[in-house]
């Protein structure tokens, strides 16, 4: 529907006759959904049902005909729990989402899963569910269009030019994150979000009161948020009233403190925590249609509610239109803005050739990966005008400055974003940009603090969104920091999220080709893992070899050796000492650098000679688990099991025993083993 305001276009037809039959007709699908499936959540939807039709009727700007028209707005229900009430919008607006589909809502394999999912139901934004990601990921489509608007919008041109709504419940304010989102939302003065606060009071426990006594206006308002309240979830004009206000504050994101009643109309059940996960029951549906005077058919929609909506949805196509007509104007006349800044994808990178001279880096001298990683970076992103990125805090030290100037409030044409020290908020934005479309996002922390960003990076991967990560710092060389600092486990945690590229370069050579290979990866997440320390330039002879295999070799060679030392990272270089050792004591051993685990996996279960049957000694400053599960009966492997200490990083490190001499030794000892036959 493209409507800008009730009474105007086919406002007409919002009779109030029209809004009681959609209120009623969102409940009472949302009840049937979750009493089809013995499972769900009726408690929000039966509350928050009018607020949903008053947004979805006057104020949100969409075509269901087009559920990806770049410039509709974006609806993001934060509280994914009430995924019935998303479903029946979408079905009573007329997307591709039947009554079938609502049938079989929470079934193996269909479109109207517990939680909203990206990419699999035509309408839905993002996939929410863990409670405040859906609030920051909307932080990031506001942000995003604004940005692009910044880039694109010209006097005679406005070809982005809409807004972020969401819905959301007590268990969105209570998570972290959402107060990292907001603070940053308040600061940049992202006007065109709109944040609807369902105030049921009531969370799985019981009262929110148990757990929560904020002053949610308050909180937001400090946050340089517009402040609204709404004292009645039933009083349409209320909400509509407060929702034009804050379609007209552009300086300010604004938040709507809607007062609702979980379970609404639900006898015994309303109001209480009863209602919020758990199907009603046939005989209280039952008696919920007679006191409704609803018809007994489950998943019953009034012909005169579809005629109403189909008329809105006419609206929207005609909106879609005039944008459609607008796009070909802006694109004949900015043909260059139109190719660097694809508003319907993630674009990707128009060339790459920038980055092949780093990659084929000649050997000699010393650099740390993360500052190879800056020197790619800013190879690069003249060129791909779409990349848009920052740090927590952290640009002077993991590199990631790029040229552009910095986003703004009220100015956001600039490429570097200042996400302050905001882990979790910074993933969970730069899904939002990602999911929006027109720009490329990175961000970038230490490694160690990738736990607390864990959850948004998680569903990066699961909606295959092509975020980078730069983690720098990535062992216990970070040194007199401590353990605190010093990450162990996190670089095999991050291998085990599905669909997450990681990459761990040994020398720069390697990090621009995983620049190249992050650059290029549209299909899922990257994380690039970085060190602190300089590290020896090994050249860039093989890196073909990391694409197709995950590794290379960097010294001897595999077909003459006795034994291989496989290593990532920064432990690449101290394989190379060890095999210096070793030949003095006359044994031929070959380096490999294993850049990309999980392709080398990969390889070895299509062809287990991708390696020479020779014994193999493993090595990473990290936990030992995921190589172990790789190495052969007559392998080894060098690692961790235990934190670090505080002191200089070299120091740290051979103290824990991670030194040539100690690869050495243990190569030594696979290879008495296999002379001996053990």
């Amino acid at each position: 529907m493209s409507i800008e305001a009730s009474a105007t276009g086919s406002g007409e037809a919002l009779t109030d006759e029209v809004d009681r039959l959609a209120i009623t007709t969102l409940r009472f699908l949302a009840a049937d959904a979750v009493q089809s499936a013995n499972s769900g959540h009726p408690g929000l939807p039966l509350g928050a049902a009018p607020a949903a039709w008053v947004l979805w009727s006057r104020h949100l700007r969409h075509d269901p005909a087009d559920p990806r028209w770049p410039d509709r707005d974006r609806f993001v229900l934060s509280a994914g729990h009430g995924s019935a009430l998303l479903y029946a919008l979408l079905h009573v607006f007329g997307y591709d989402l039947s009554v079938a589909d609502l049938e079989r809502f929470r079934q193996l394999g269909s479109r109207t899963p517990g939680h909203p999912e990206f990419g699999l139901t035509p309408g839905v934004e993002t996939t929410t569910g863990p409670l405040g990601q859906g609030l920051a990921n909307a932080v990031g489509m506001a942000l995003a269009e604004r940005m692009l608007a910044a880039r694109c919008n010209d006097g005679e041109h406005r070809v982005v030019d809409h807004r972020t709504w969401v819905l959301a419940g007590d268990g969105d304010l209570m998570e972290g994150i959402s107060h990292e989102a907001a603070s940053l939302a308040g600061r940049l003065g992202l006007g065109r979000l709109t944040v609807i606060f369902d105030d049921n009071n009531v969370t799985i426990d019981g009262p929110a009161e148990l757990s929560c006594g904020d002053d949610a206006l308050g909180r937001f308002a400090a946050y340089g948020w517009h402040a609204l309240s709404v004292e009645d979830g039933n009083d349409i004009a209320a909400i509509d009233e407060a929702l034009a206000e804050a379609r007209a504050v552009e300086s300010a994101p604004t938040f709507i403190k809607l007062r609702t009643t979980i379970g609404y109309g639900a006898p015994g059940l309303e109001g209480t925590s009863k209602v919020h996960g758990s199907p009603l029951g046939a005989e209280t549906i039952a008696a919920m249609r007679s006191d409704a005077g609803w018809p007994s058919t489950p998943f019953h929609v009034p012909g005169h509610l579809r005629s109403a909506t189909a008329a809105l949805a006419a609206d929207g196509a005609a909106a879609r239109a005039d944008w459609t007509r607008a796009y070909a104007n802006w694109t004949a006349d900015h043909p260059q803005l139109a190719v660097d800044f694809r508003f319907d994808r993630v674009p990707g990178p128009p060339d790459l050739q920038v980055l092949a001279p780093l990659a084929d880096a000649a050997s000699g001298g010393r650099t740390a990966t993360r500052q190879a990683s800056g020197a790619a970076l800013n190879a690069l992103a003249p060129e791909y005008r779409a990349l848009v990125g920052g740090s927590a805090d952290l640009a002077g030290s993991t590199n990631t400055a790029i040229p552009g100037g910095d986003v703004k409030p009220g100015d956001y044409a600039g490429r570097t974003i200042h996400f302050g020290i905001r882990e979790h908020a910074m993933a969970a934005v730069m899904n939002g940009i990602s999911l929006h479309g027109g720009l490329r996002p990175f961000g970038s922390t230490f490694l160690v603090f990738s736990d607390y960003l864990r959850p948004a990076l998680r569903l990066s991967a699961l909606m295959r969104q092509p975020v980078i990560y730069v983690f720098t710092h990535d062992s216990v060389y970070v040194g007199e920091d401590g353990p605190t600092h010093q990450p162990i486990e996190h670089v095999e945690s991050l291998r085990l999220i599905p669909g997450l590229t990681v990459l761990r370069p040994a020398d720069a050579a390697e990090t621009a080709l995983a620049w190249q290979i992050a650059a290029q990866n549209l299909s899922g997440p990257t994380a690039l893992v970085l060190s602190r320390q300089s590290l020896p330039v090994l050249g860039g002879a093989g890196l073909a070899d990391i694409r197709e295999n995950g590794f290379r070799v960097v010294h001897g060679g595999l077909d003459e050796a006795d034994v291989a030392l496989a290593a990532s990272g920064s432990e690449v270089s101290l394989a190379v000492e060890a095999a210096d050792l070793l030949a003095a004591r006359g044994v031929r051993a070959a380096v490999i650098s294993v850049m990309w685990r999980e392709r080398l996996q990969e390889a070895l279960s299509r062809d287990e000679r991708v390696l020479p049957d020779i014994p193999v000694v493993w090595t990473e400053a990290g936990v030992l688990t995921g190589w172990r599960a790789i190495a052969g009966d007559r392998d080894e492997v060098v690692g961790l099991n235990r934190f670090g200490e505080s002191g200089p990083g070299p120091a740290v490190a051979a103290h824990l025993g991670l030194t040539p001499v100690a690869i050495a030794n243990t190569a030594f000892t696979v290879l008495g083993r296999a002379a001996s036959g053990g």
